[in-house]
């Protein structure tokens, strides 16, 4: 949607903070940025101790539109600051702004004037995420917002309920008043869960826009991580779940069933597979803890909810857990809940023939892989990269799936290395692959080591067959040959060569270029491990 410059001062945007005095000026300055529809900017300090509250002062004196909420007392969470931001905003509309994050320029404007021209009680655009210190953005539910639409009511598209965030969004302030939504009170981690599923249950008229109206700064390296960053801490899970149920309990009390359904299946293939990828990272107290109360929590789950689309990801993944009373297959686990994902050997078949999950695990039948798509099976291709002086020789081996992939007829795959904070890619020509007598096929490629450069690299591929069918996938990472290696080059005189697996077991590569790059790389690892001895 086109800027509006000329729209008049209707919008009141609420920041929080805590603690955040690095940050808050550049959020709140943000807000003030985005020009005249911006009557008010309503910044909430819930008691800060590190100089927030006294840069929020000076802030407001230099700026008339800028208000000072502080609180006596710290709440514990972004619920109760945002509700007293909620309370003291004088204009139409409301919006949210966390104090490390920023609105950029034209989002207010795009998304005032969606809100008057369609009569809309909440108007919701794009959100990216932005990755420091890189500045790679990745953008947040993009296919949401890859071109407007108006709604009479989000029931009629379920897939809102994907979208928890609350800060990408305008509301008009009667529509919240009017049917008393608010944030949870206190210390309610993912509060904007409860509060995204209070306004879809109240069925607003809703616009969605293209624009990019939130970039959701993302500080993986910061001293104290983000909430939905800190994952290390079973009791992350606790509140996750406690927060999707919660959601689920909203829509369905509010007879928004099918908002409610659809609740519970993003649960499945959303945070279900998030947490399973990192399970492996975990101590045995934790994964037994988190298998025993996902156990628990799926057990609420009835027969409808596991009906629809029985091959999903996180549907499986729901059924492995519920069949097995202890943790088990955690590795294999890891690589289906990869995107896409990945189903590994061993392919288990019951006494009759019938594909299922594990020899010990009948009762989880994978039956409809045999009716299901080409282009959407798991497939799994190993892949190893083998360093060498200027090239790189890259290994892929593609397993059958219940004999679907022989049928297919595999003919080759495309080969691709994206740079994961730039974006950019580095393509190889399809390679041919070949039957082997195990019932797999392989495939062998030259890697120019110095034609990617530094950086981090995943490995993208393209499995091609005779019909024309195709599939996108990532390739498990061999672990007998993941070692830093140093290797000469021509370009840069010396290469630092580290393949490595995701956290979903994905083959990637991190490359340091000439001396300066090696020698920072070497004395970060050397102060890593320094760190490590000093702290036992």
């Amino acid at each position: 949607m086109p800027l509006q410059p000329h729209l008049s001062a209707d919008v009141s945007v609420v920041v929080i903070g805590y603690n955040d005095a690095a940050h808050i000026a550049d959020a709140v300055r943000s807000a003030l940025a985005q020009g005249p529809s911006v009557s008010e900017v309503v910044a909430v300090d819930d008691c800060s101790t590190d100089g927030t509250s006294e840069l929020l002062d000076r802030l407001a004196a230099a700026e008339p539109r800028v208000r000072v909420i502080r609180r006596e007392e710290n709440s514990g969470g972004c619920g109760t600051p945002r509700n007293a931001g909620i309370d003291a905003v004088t204009t139409s509309y409301v919006m949210f702004l966390d104090s490390d994050d920023v609105l950029p320029p034209g989002a207010v404007d795009a998304l005032l004037g969606a809100a008057r021209e369609e009569q809309a009680e909440v108007v919701s655009g794009l959100c990216v995420r932005r990755e420091l210190p890189s500045g790679r953005e990745v953008p947040w539910q993009g296919k949401l917002y890859a071109e407007g639409a108006v709604l009479a009511r989000p029931a009629h598209l379920p897939r809102l309920v994907h979208d928890t965030l609350c800060v990408n969004k305008l509301y008009r302030n009667d529509f919240l008043r009017e049917h008393a939504i608010r944030f949870p009170e206190g210390r309610f981690p993912y509060e904007d869960f409860v509060f995204t599923a209070r306004v879809l249950a109240a069925g607003p008229r809703m616009a969605l826009i293209p624009d990019q109206v939130y970039v959701w700064n993302v500080r993986r390296s910061a001293g104290h991580l983000s909430i939905s960053l800190d994952r290390s801490d079973i009791e992350n899970w606790h509140a996750r779940t406690e927060a999707s149920r919660s959601a689920y309990d909203i829509l369905l009390n509010a007879g928004q069933k099918e908002l409610a359904r659809a609740a519970r299946a993003k649960f499945l293939d959303h945070e279900l597979r998030m947490y399973a990828r990192e399970l492996g990272l975990r101590d045995a107290e934790y994964r037994r803890a988190w298998w025993d109360h996902t156990r628990e929590y799926l057990g609420e789950y009835d027969a409808a909810d596991w009906a629809v689309n029985p091959t999903a990801s996180g549907r499986l993944l729901g059924r492995v857990i519920l069949a097995s009373p202890e943790p088990r297959d955690l590795a294999r686990l890891k690589e289906f809940a990869a995107r896409p994902s990945r189903l590994c050997p061993p392919y288990a078949r019951d006494k009759d023939g019938a594909p299922v999950w594990a020899d010990d695990l009948p009762q989880v039948s994978l039956e409809p892989y045999l009716v299901r798509p080409l282009h959407v099976l798991p497939l799994a291709v190993d892949a190893e990269l083998r360093p060498h002086a200027s090239t790189s020789l890259l290994r892929l081996r593609l397993h059958d799936l219940y004999g679907r992939v022989a049928s297919a007829g595999p003919e080759a795959v495309e080969v691709e290395w994206r740079h994961r904070e730039a974006g950019r890619t580095v393509q190889h020509a399809a390679v041919p692959l070949t039957p082997s007598e195990d019932g797999t096929w392989s495939a062998e490629t030259v890697v120019e080591l110095a034609g990617l450069g530094a950086g981090t690299w995943d490995l993208r591929l393209r499995v091609r067959f005779t019909d024309g069918a195709s599939r996108e996938v990532t390739a498990h990472a061999g672990a007998g040959l993941l070692r830093r290696r140093v290797v000469p080059s021509v370009r840069y005189g010396v290469l630092l060569v580290q393949p490595y697996a995701t956290h979903s077991g994905a083959l990637a590569l991190r490359l340091a270029a000439g001396l300066s790059g090696v020698t920072s790389v070497l004395r970060g690892r050397l102060s890593r491990l320094l760190h490590r001895a000093a702290s036992r």
